[in-house]
């Protein structure tokens, strides 16, 4: 592993869940959704994982506390995605209770690595 974020477990299971939330769109979303909430739940996923790597590397602790926060914002908006999601009935309540629970976990995974800062 060439970047200290790789060893990160926070960053690695931001990893895991950014390609979980593309699957479920690729699979529940409707077509007309593509530019819309599927778009921003994939970008807000995705920004989990570059704000912990961007700031892991290279910066000191109150940058990283920094982009952390940032991380923890776009986890929050992942949640908020998926319960319009569930609302509009493009996933199930299964698929809908275990990202739910990923992202509480990734959420405060973020959180104690922030306050440990």
């Amino acid at each position: 592993m060439a970047f200290k974020f790789e060893k990160l477990q926070v960053w690695q299971m931001a990893l895991d869940l950014t390609d979980e939330i593309d699957r479920l769109t690729k699979k529940s979303f409707p077509k007309d959704e593509l530019f819309i909430l599927t778009s921003q739940i994939k970008r807000a996923a995705d920004s989990v994982v570059l704000n912990i790597a961007e700031g892991c590397t290279g910066q000191t602790n109150p940058v990283f506390k920094t982009f952390l926060g940032y991380s923890l914002r776009s986890a929050i908006e992942v949640v908020s995605c998926l319960f319009i999601a569930k609302r509009r009935g493009f996933i199930i309540q299964s698929d809908f209770q275990k990202l739910y629970d990923d992202y509480e976990s990734l959420t405060k995974m973020i959180t104690s690595l922030r306050n440990t800062l």
